[in-house]
């Protein structure tokens, strides 16, 4: 089984649509038990599988791979496959903060590193867990530190809350920037990242992230005097720009393209098996490249919403089923 883990820079605001919409808000997808937002594998995998089938679709052959590769659709009185590939939901691993003393900072928890260093290779996997040790240590009622940097000890202000030095821990990130330099190769603000980053406790991570989310209000106007209409309107929540997300995915060993049994020109149905394997294996090769590319998820497309930058590296099987 190949194994691959990707991180989605976000260029535009992600609005992943949520289980339930409170009043007239517009919510976003939560995590049940820890209320952090997330992008349900779904998304990935209908957005990725999208993107293949309209690449494919005026070839018959490549259409039947993408099928056999993410599985069979419900249609044509056909139950659904399973296929050979599989996503997991993209999680928060850096999310960006306004800082009245460093303009902006990302901020990440001991959590999100710890989900992270699951699908890192050993040695490295070794090194971030190494940095959570030393962070929960310096976070916990022991220690009596407030938040790690990455930076200089002194006065930091998270939003309009301010951080005196002797509440601060400086710790050395260098460690894990060899893991990073895939999403660092990417283009924007991130390549700051190393410098203005911020490791705090769980519930002070939840309640920053909650103020940080993009909120805007939207009314509807009448057609002609452009008034509003009848008082309608909603707000709609969204993940920032420069925020870094991250999901594993993997293809399982690839299965052969079994012969229609049913067609009466055996040669016929022997070679377009043959063509629909090959097609299948180089879909098999493209979709790695494709998962380095732009694109775009979530909804409100129209209004520009989910333009990430996506980097994906590689790892064993073996590191992947840690």
């Amino acid at each position: 089984m190949d194994n691959y883990l990707t991180y989605l820079y976000l260029l535009t605001p992600l609005h992943t649509g949520g289980s339930a919409n409170e009043g007239n808000l517009m919510g976003i997808a939560r995590e049940v038990h820890t209320e952090f937002p997330y992008m349900p594998a779904s998304s990935v995998r209908g957005k990725v599988r999208s993107v293949l089938e309209k690449d494919s679709k005026d070839n018959p052959q490549e259409s039947a791979a993408t099928s056999l590769v993410f599985g069979r659709r419900i249609e044509d009185g056909n139950q659904p496959t399973e296929g050979e590939i599989w996503f997991a939901d993209a999680t928060l691993l850096f999310f960006p903060i306004a800082s009245l003393s460093h303009h902006m900072i990302w901020i990440t928890c001991p959590l999100w590193l710890e989900r992270w260093s699951r699908w890192l290779a050993p040695n490295s996997q070794a090194n971030v867990r190494s940095l959570i040790h030393t962070c929960r240590q310096h976070l916990s009622k022991d220690g009596r530190k407030s938040a790690v940097v990455s930076f200089e000890r002194e006065k930091l202000y998270l939003q309009t809350a301010l951080l005196q030095p002797a509440e601060l821990a400086s710790e050395n990130f260098e460690i894990i920037s060899p893991e990073l330099t895939g999403l660092l190769e990417a283009s924007g603000l991130v390549n700051l990242l190393p410098e203005r980053l911020i490791v705090l406790p769980e519930a002070e991570c939840l309640s920053l992230v909650e103020t940080g989310l993009l909120r805007e209000v939207r009314v509807r106007l009448e057609t002609g005097s452009k008034t509003v209409d009848k008082g309608s309107f909603r707000s709609e929540e969204a993940i920032p720009p420069e925020t870094v997300l991250f999901f594993p995915w993997g293809m399982k060993r690839s299965q052969a393209v079994a012969i229609d049994k049913d067609e009466k020109d055996i040669d016929k149905a022997r070679a377009e098996a043959e063509q629909t394997q090959a097609a299948k294996d180089m879909l098999r090769n493209i979709i790695p490249d494709r998962m380095s590319t732009r694109l775009q998820f979530g909804g409100l497309e129209g209004l520009g919403r989910g333009w990430a930058e996506m980097k994906s590296m590689q790892i064993t099987a073996e590191e992947g089923s840690r």
